[in-house]
């Protein structure tokens, strides 16, 4: 673990010290995603009227919103690679498959060309001879 770095950053027009292990592009990427969602909540009618701690409570439940949200899409994602994952493998099997038949009558055909070349050199029989 690198040294623990350490930011300002605004948020919602007041100054807050960020640490943490990150670096600080990310804290700043943090603060501007928190500053935007404060900004999306401003031009919602009502917002501006409730009382800090309850425009707290709604900024937080807009970023629990959007967690869930992504992480919906994250299980979504997972589920239709595993899903795809699957076809590939089965799609894989079956060319397996498909190559070893094509083998096994390639192989056969040469043995029948080599029959048909055996049939070819031996006298013809049905002559008039008996």
């Amino acid at each position: 673990m690198g040294s623990k770095n350490f930011t300002d950053v605004i948020i919602a027009g007041k100054v807050y010290t960020l640490g943490g292990y990150e670096e600080e592009d990310y804290l700043q990427r943090v603060a501007a995603y928190l500053n935007g969602k404060y900004e999306e909540l401003q031009k919602v009618e009502g917002f501006v009227k409730q009382s800090p701690e309850d425009q707290a409570v709604l900024l937080e439940l807009n970023v629990a919103d959007d967690y869930f949200r992504v992480e919906k899409q994250l299980d979504e994602s997972e589920k239709k690679n595993l899903d795809m994952e699957r076809e590939v493998y089965n799609l894989k099997h079956a060319l397996v498959t498909t190559q070893l038949k094509k083998e096994n009558l390639e192989k056969e055909l040469i043995r029948a060309q080599e029959r048909i070349q055996e049939l070819e050199k031996r006298p013809d029989r049905s002559g008039g001879d008996r």
